[in-house]
């Protein structure tokens, strides 16, 4: 298995938090499941996917980047 390191924003480790915390989950389990999830949709889903997150996150990628 590998291990993979990203950064976001306070507010949303925040969001991520409160909601593995419903699901009374470690965030990063949470993260892993979501990933799981998404990889498993069909392909044209998830590039759909894929393409909505990255021009939703352009401007945030730019600035990280």
């Amino acid at each position: 298995m590998s291990t993979l390191t990203i950064a976001i924003s306070e507010e949303r480790l925040r969001q991520l938090e409160a909601i593995a915390r419903r699901f009374q989950i470690a965030p990063e389990e949470l993260v892993r499941v979501s990933i799981e999830e998404l990889l498993s949709l069909p392909a044209d889903d998830f590039i759909r996917a894929v393409d909505r997150v990255l021009s939703k996150n352009a401007e945030l990628y730019q600035r990280l980047a």
